[in-house]
């Protein structure tokens, strides 16, 4: 989802986005057009899932985002030198012209309320797009792919320790 919309900026009250009553001014230069109605915006589904992954990942209960496929590839292609650092990962966004909808695979600390969280998360999401970009946040779908255990950190530690030695 790299497609890129564009959306037309009006000002409130406004039916065009032009002042009603505003005329051209004659011999001046310039428009008479408040200056956030001159030309259009457009935001990137990328700039959007970065958003709505990072707001997910302030949520203290989320232990990370992603399926188990998803969190491998993810650790495979933050080792490769320019992989990136999977901001994106668990996250899927649709936007329109003026909205926006996410869609999150969350593994959730053991012990968290899995509901509560899940609502924390959705709020920290719709007010961080939403504050960012403008546009209105019709829906966040979320996942909840895995629960962390505490004593899974030292398995996946000890792991990778013994493939370093092999």
């Amino acid at each position: 989802m790299t497609e890129t919309t564009q959306r037309r900026d009006t000002a409130p009250g406004t039916r065009t986005g032009k002042q009603e009553g505003a005329t051209a001014p004659q011999g001046g230069r310039g428009s008479s057009a408040s200056p956030e109605t001159r030309g259009s915006t457009a935001i990137a589904d990328t700039v959007v899932a970065k958003i709505a992954g990072m707001a997910a990942r302030e949520i203290p209960e989320v232990h990370n985002l992603g399926g188990g496929v998803t969190r491998a590839f993810g650790a495979v292609r933050q080792r490769v030198p320019g992989g990136g650092s999977g901001v994106t990962q668990g996250v899927k966004v649709e936007v329109g012209e003026r909205q926006a909808a996410v869609d999150l695979d969350l593994v959730v600390e053991y012990g968290a309320a899995i509901t509560d969280t899940a609502s924390d998360v959705r709020t920290n999401v719709v007010n961080a797009v939403e504050r960012m970009t403008g546009l209105e946040v019709v829906e966040v779908n979320i996942a909840v792919d895995d629960v962390h255990l505490p004593d899974e950190e030292e398995d996946e530690s000890e792991r990778e320790e013994q493939r370093r030695v092999t």
